[in-house]
């Protein structure tokens, strides 16, 4: 069977990582390597972590004393994905339930032509989905978002949306990265993550580099996970995450040089094909 290597992070996770793992090693289509890093978590998610580690052979844990943010993290595991062969890698946060099914159709869709990376749809518990497949982000949109005016964070966020048939799999700006699917070969021409941005927008900049590199980023309508999204950034107004988060959007505006117009991403999202 193909071997898929797991890259899942862990900060304060008891609730949540003992359903994510169970999904993990209970799929039948693949072969699990799971490579978790835990950044400094201060409930029982370590203790529950030796107990998988103790449990599973293909469970391997990288522990940290503190949080070192999303992209140091992540790079650790990658490496070791490439290190054990693993044919695909999926990039998976640990409020996540995965199947086989979706698995499967995400993986089919990544041998198609020009496909870089494929999420699924994601809903949580009650079924309400979210809108993990977004138009690349502006200083706008951002803004729009962030005022504590509902009209306006309303405005934000259909800012962000693709209006079309949800069907087959189609181009997105970016993936939020609780559950991506690639081939390992996309590290060598994407590289890793860019270890410059603490914690988010990592997602956004790493699929900005797969479509400078013209490797479609897509979301796959036919494959379904539950993602309980716990939304740290926005639980405290002025909190390390949030000014992080902040830190990492002014470094991703210079980088990828726009600022309140993301145009020239948008024009290469329309110019690549929907599989249906």
């Amino acid at each position: 069977m193909e071997k898929i290597g797991f890259v899942v992070l862990t900060w304060n996770s008891e609730r949540v990582i003992e359903r994510c793992l169970n999904s993990i090693c209970a799929l039948k289509l693949f072969t699990p390597l799971i490579f978790i890093v835990d950044n400094g978590s201060s409930d029982s998610t370590a203790t529950i972590l030796q107990y998988y580690e103790r449990s599973y052979d293909c469970i391997d844990v990288t522990y940290f004393g503190k949080n070192m943010g999303t992209t140091i993290s992540r790079n650790i595991a990658l490496k070791k994905c490439l290190k054990f062969h693993a044919d695909f890698i999926c990039i998976l946060d640990s409020d996540t339930v995965v199947n086989d099914e979706a698995l499967l159709s995400m993986k089919t869709r990544l041998l198609l032509p020009n496909v870089g990376i494929v999420g699924p749809v994601m809903e949580d518990e009650n079924g309400v989905v979210q809108n993990s497949g977004r138009k690349v982000p502006t200083m706008m949109i951002k803004l729009f978002k962030v005022l504590p005016i509902k009209a306006l964070k309303k405005k934000g966020e259909s800012l962000e949306l693709y209006i079309y048939e949800k069907v087959g799999c189609r181009p997105v700006g970016y993936l939020m990265s609780a559950c991506w699917l690639f081939k390992k070969s996309l590290l060598d021409n994407v590289g890793l993550l860019d270890e410059k941005i603490f914690y988010a927008p990592e997602d956004v900049d790493f699929c900005l580099c797969c479509w400078e590199q013209g490797n479609g980023v897509y979301k796959d309508y036919d494959a379904k996970i539950i993602h309980s999204w716990q939304r740290i950034s926005r639980k405290k107004l002025f909190s390390r995450h949030n000014v992080e988060h902040i830190k990492g959007l002014l470094y991703l505006f210079r980088k990828h040089h726009f600022f309140f117009s993301a145009s020239k991403y948008e024009e290469k999202v329309a110019q690549y094909r929907t599989f249906v």
